[in-house]
């Protein structure tokens, strides 16, 4: 059986993680869920696993990793960051952490349909088109959502 590896890296501080990367970690598990209902019985498995990150390591932190590789380098997604009011609670300093842009939209999350997309992507197929409605969580008004 063909193996997908997908890793998440985020902070976790006494087993508690922000708020954009908990929406991250939602959208991961959906995702693969969904992934290997429909990937299964093509011989595909979709596994994922979590990295947890001290406050240390906050640049690294709400990053999703496709067989080692981020997925700003599968898909075409710009990464920045802002003012994370979750992680200056937790961490009781104020701190910035990790957002994207995709597909024209700013998220704090990592958006459940850039997730399937990479998959799709790295495992060199191509997605249905049945499967591509999902949750964005994009607040920007536009039609990408």
């Amino acid at each position: 059986m063909k193996m997908l590896k997908i890793e998440w890296r985020h902070l976790d501080v006494d087993g508690e993680t922000c708020d954009r990367c908990y929406d991250t970690g939602e959208n991961l598990n959906q995702e693969v869920k969904r992934l290997n209902r429909t990937l299964k019985p093509q011989g595909i498995e979709v596994e994922w696993f979590e990295t947890k990150l001290d406050d240390s390591q906050i640049p690294q932190s709400n990053t999703v990793l496709f067989n080692g590789v981020p997925i700003e380098d599968v898909l075409d997604i710009r990464v920045s960051e802002n003012f994370c009011d979750s992680c200056t609670v937790l961490l009781g300093n104020e701190t910035y952490c990790r957002t994207v842009t995709y597909e024209g939209c700013d998220y704090e999350d990592i958006p459940a349909k850039a997730i399937r997309q990479a998959a799709y992507k790295v495992l060199g197929l191509e997605e249905a088109k049945t499967h591509q409605a999902g949750n964005s969580g994009c607040n920007c008004g536009s039609s990408c959502c």
